[in-house]
This record gives C-alpha cells, structure tokens and sequence, in this order.
C-alpha cells in the first residue's frame, strides 16, 4: 500500500501566524465564536483526530486568501473544488463499492459542502468557500485512502478500458496494479543485484 496523502492537493492550506495578510478586507464578513464551534464540532464527526478550528485562525487564513493575486487565490479553491467533484462522483459511481462508514463520512462532507449559507455564505466572492475547503483539507486524512484509491481506479479506467462493470472492474484494476508492483519489486530486486555483482572487487572503495 502507497502512503495517503494528508492534503487534498499538493500544497497545503498554509496556518498563517499572527498578522499575516493583514489588510482591510475586501467584503464585509464575519463570524461568531458559537459558529465556529459548531463547523469544528462537525469537522470533527467526520475526523476525530482532525486539529480545532478558531476564529482566529479563521480569519487570518481569510486574510491570506485575500492578499493572493486572484488568479492565484481562484487556483488554491478550484484545486479543492476539484477533490470535493470526485467525492461527489466516488459515491454515485455505479463501479466502485464504498464501504458503509466511508459512505457515511464523505456525505456528511459533503451535505455541508453543499450548503450555500453555511460559516461563511457561498455568495461572498472568493471568501465564501473558504469555511468548504478548509473543512475539506482538515477532514482529508479520513477520506484520503478510498479517495486516492478511487482517483487511481478512474485512470486505470481511462487507460485500460477493462471489460466488465463493477466487481469486475474492480477485481481487473486490483489484479493490474498488483501485477505492476510485483514487476516493479523484480526490477529493483534485479538491479540490486546486478549492483553487487558488477562492482570490481579488486578495487575497494578508498576515503582520502
């Protein structure tokens, strides 16, 4: 098995310290102390082990996304918006099998994701998703397996264009990635070798 990744994408949401992006804001936008716990309270339905959300840091990440460029700013949410779409496509796939907790977490995730007047509500330019993807990058570790899994299947999907349906889809992409990896441990266990047998004994390493 491949490490999962702990972040939707390859860069993190960054924890800006203290003054950080400090600027006036854009839009007018605020929340409260109570709210905040209730959207920590749900994070943490959906990964127990996931670090509290405060309004502080709320707002500092806000004034972070603010001081991007907006092209930059729009990249940082359409790459989470990304992984939020396959989430969505993971549970309607009539190929793939989720199991019932898997099932369970990534659509409590997403009925938040889905709410327009949520923390911070939808309609407030480039802000308004940010209570989304953050709730989406500290819940990731609980999704993360079946997701990259699910992501993985897709493009052998793609690529392969297997027989079948469902299962047997599934039992094809599980037999070809295990067929790859046994390759893959042959030719370094070869090359290994080959290492070791094509050294020249006669000259041993020196250390001037």
């Amino acid at each position: 098995m491949r490490p999962q990744p702990v972040h939707p994408t390859d860069t993190p949401l960054p924890r800006p310290p203290a003054g950080a992006g400090d600027r006036p804001h854009a839009v007018e936008w605020s929340v409260t102390s109570a709210q905040v716990a209730d959207f920590d309270a749900l994070l943490h339905e959906v990964h127990p082990d996931a670090r509290r959300v405060t309004v502080d840091e709320l707002s500092r990440l806000g004034q972070w996304l603010l001081s991007l460029p907006e092209p930059e700013a729009r990249l940082v949410l359409n790459e989470r918006i990304t992984r939020i779409e396959e989430l969505r496509a993971m549970l309607d796939d009539p190929d793939w099998d989720s199991d019932p907790a898997s099932r369970a977490r990534v659509r409590k995730l997403l009925r938040y994701l889905d709410q327009g007047d949520d923390l911070i509500p939808d309609r407030i330019p480039l802000l308004g998703l940010l209570d989304d993807i953050l709730l989406l990058e500290l819940a990731w570790p609980a999704v993360s397996t079946e997701a990259e899994e699910y992501r993985d299947f897709c493009a052998y999907r793609r690529s392969e264009h297997p027989t079948g349906a469902g299962a047997q889809l599934r039992a094809a992409w599980v037999r070809d990635r295990l067929a790859e990896l046994a390759l893959w441990r042959h030719e370094l266990e070869a090359s290994r070798h080959q290492y070791v047998e094509g050294g020249h004994p006669d000259r041993p390493f020196r250390i001037s």
